[in-house]
Formats: structure tokens, C-alpha cells, sequence
């Protein structure tokens, strides 16, 4: 009986796929190769193009595909430098893995938004990865400059805290944009949820690119709300559902306690215990 198949994009550029496996545990392995040519030496940064050899074959995690985990297998390319004394070697340099990553930089985004509303312990259950590994993506984030040349407009900003542990304080900040097109880019990971930390980074933004901002998206937190009229007092503030929803449930759930314990008190125990636990 003959499969069905569909064509899944990588979302890496300049590869080609070699060959494709699920394994006995059912988990997706991509072999690819760069189908870009040359490096920068890593020495005196000229692009070089003479081969010399291969590292070890290496694997790293990619985005899920219909809830199977993927990985990345691929054998980097070295190549030599014959400018330099001792023509040494240097490894590819990929766009889309940072160095020493058990990552692709594609997965890397979508763990962090994962991140929104959840703790990094909720992410390392619900994706299968290594808690550790988790923070791994928000400490490759964290004060890393943000490249604006890459954005010609903004749209929407979305402030977004999430706590390291569940119970703890120590909140980290996932700032992302809504694109013209509908694509959501994360933009920075800030250390803390200050409205210093925050103002300074609304500050680095290029003005051109401030005027593009309509609407920032974030949950009641002052510090935020703050932050955006100082620096971005033209925008609209929207909170965000799930606060909202969040903060009516609340006070109805409130209601609903006080009404039983009233209840409780005027009915006879067998109505009582038919409406005992409901919403």
C-alpha cells in the first residue's frame, strides 16, 4: 500500500536534503549538506573556497513535524586558508546554527515562543527537551543585539514575562513582532522585567522603525505599560486575553466560593451536594 506524502520547507537556507528516516523511535532524521560554497578564515577573515576534509558528522534538533521530533544530521566542511602562514583550517560557519548549539537557530524560536505564558520547566515537559536545554536557548538570547536593518516595518510588539521556575521571581522578558505579512519574529529576550530594562531596549530601536510600531501587546504589569508610554507614547496598548480572562475568572470564581458558603448554610444538604464544585 502506497503512503501519502507532503513536502514540509526546512526554513534553513542553502541546503540541500540527502536523505530522510524515521528511526526506531520514531523520530525524524534529516541528513543534509550547506550547498553554499567557502567560509571565513578564522584567522584573517577573508572568504576562503579550498576544501580540506570534513569534521564529524554532527546531530542537532530541528522543529517538530506533525509531533514527531526532527533532527538535522550533516557533516560540516573545512576549508583552508592559503594566505595565512601554516594555511590552517576553519570549519563552516552556518547561518542558521549559532556555534556549539544542540539547536537549529529555527527551533531556537520556536521553544522560545513556547516560552510565552509557560515556565521553562511547563516547555521542557510539553517539548520533550532537557530543562537545561531550555535555558540554553534563553541564555543564547539574552543581551544579544538585535540586527533592526533586517526590519523595514514592525507592526505590533508583544511584551511577554515568563518565570524560570515555577514559584520563583526571576521573570525574563520575550519581546516579539507582528509582521505585515502575519509572521511572528522574536525580536529580544531581556534579563529582567524592569521598566529600566525595558525602556532601554524600546530605546534602542531605530526611530524609523518606532514610527512603524501601532500596538504593543502585554499583560497588566505596569512596568510595562509605563515603559511603552514613555517611549512610544503614539501606540496603542492592548492587554492581553489571557490576562483578561485570567482576572474575570478570578473574580467569578470568587463569587461562585461565596455563593456556595451562603448556600450552603440556607439549602438542605441534598441540594446542597448537587450543586457542590460547580461552575
Amino acid at each position: 500500500m502506497k503512503r501519502s506524502r507532503v513536502t514540509v520547507p526546512l526554513d534553513i537556507p542553502d541546503v540541500q536534503v540527502l536523505s530522510t528516516e524515521i528511526n526506531k523511535v520514531g523520530e525524524l532524521i534529516i541528513t543534509i549538506e550547506s550547498s553554499k560554497e567557502g567560509t571565513l578564515c578564522r584567522q584573517c577573515g577573508r572568504e576562503i573556497r579550498k576544501r580540506h576534509g570534513y569534521d564529524e558528522w554532527t546531530i542537532i534538533r530541528h522543529l517538530p513535524v506533525f509531533g514527531r521530533p526532527s533532527y538535522l544530521r550533516y557533516r560540516p566542511r573545512r576549508y583552508q586558508c592559503m594566505l595565512c602562514e601554516g594555511h590552517p583550517t576553519t570549519t563552516e560557519q552556518l547561518s542558521w546554527r549559532k556555534s556549539n548549539s544542540p539547536h537549529s537557530m529555527v527551533d531556537d524560536d520556536h521553544l522560545l515562543l513556547q516560552l510565552v505564558n509557560a515556565t521553562v520547566e511547563d516547555v521542557s515537559i510539553k517539548e520533550g527537551v532537557a530543562y537545561d536545554c531550555v535555558l540554553g536557548v534563553l541564555e543564547r538570547r539574552i543581551n544579544a543585539s538585535v540586527d533592526w536593518w533586517q526590519y523595514s516595518a514592525l507592526g505590533v510588539i508583544g511584551l511577554d514575562e515568563i518565570a524560570l521556575k515555577k514559584g520563583h521571581r526571576n521573570y525574563v522578558v520575550i519581546v516579539t513582532a507582528r509582521l505585515a505579512e502575519g509572521r511572528v519574529v522574536i525580536l529580544a529576550v531581556l534579563p529582567d522585567r524592569q521598566k529600566d530594562t525595558v525602556v532601554e531596549f524600546l530605546r534602542s530601536i531605530p526611530e524609523s522603525l518606532k514610527q512603524s510600531i501601532h500596538t504593543v501587546c502585554c499583560d497588566m504589569y505596569e512596568g510595562f505599560s509605563e515603559a511603552v508610554r514613555e517611549e512610544l507614547s503614539h501606540v496603542r496598548i492592548v492587554i492581553d486575553r489571557f490576562h483578561v480572562a485570567r482576572a474575570y475568572r478570578d473574580g467569578l470564581d470568587d463569587l461562585r466560593k461565596q455563593e456556595l458558603g451562603r448556600l450552603k448554610k440556607e439549602l438542605p444538604d441534598v441540594e446542597y451536594k448537587q450543586l457542590k464544585g460547580s461552575m
